[in-house]
């Protein structure tokens, strides 16, 4: 039989509620996991870096025997064809979400057949769930229960106040 590898990449700044979902469900459905934080120089400023990120991923999946957490930087097939991947799992939150992920796949198919993209469609309960949006709530002081765990709640707000009071600091100078 075939073991089924699938990379589940992604920036996760902060892992939210709907990624737990999407690596628990992803999980039982493949034979090993690899949550890939990608390092994604076009994305905004992030909010954690690397080692943080992967430490709370690595945390909140501890539980399960078949996911690992690591870290990216390149192509995704080139990652693929490194880890002996041959699946890649992606979140489709909306309409909006499946037009750029389909251009993703498409060009992933062609440059490695090998390797094919799951779509999955994360529990309604987070269709409406983003990293930047709990950045955006954070920022501004807003609830964040039940769209991250405590444990990556705690390091936002930690992070978000670290963050106002360097810039606080700063404008005072």
């Amino acid at each position: 039989m075939k073991d089924i590898v699938a990379i589940y990449p992604g920036s996760f700044d902060p892992v939210t509620n709907g990624h737990l979902d999407l690596i628990h469900r992803g999980s039982k459905l493949f034979d090993r996991l690899i949550v890939a934080i990608a390092r994604n120089l076009d994305k905004d400023e992030a909010l954690f870096d690397m080692e943080e990120r992967k430490d709370m991923l690595e945390a909140m999946t501890s539980e399960l025997d078949n996911v690992t957490v690591d870290i990216f930087e390149g192509l995704l097939v080139a990652y693929c064809i490194q880890k002996n991947a041959n699946a890649v799992l992606r979140g489709i939150r909306a309409v909006s979400d499946y037009e750029f992920e389909l251009q993703m796949a498409l060009m992933n198919r062609k440059m490695e057949p090998r390797v094919e993209t799951v779509f999955m469609m994360p529990a309604e309960k987070y269709s409406y769930l983003s990293s930047r949006i709990v950045r955006e709530i954070a920022k501004f002081g807003g609830p964040l229960t039940g769209l991250v765990p405590e444990l990556v709640e705690e390091r936002v707000r930690h992070k978000v106040a670290e963050k106002h009071s360097f810039a606080t600091r700063t404008h005072l100078l």
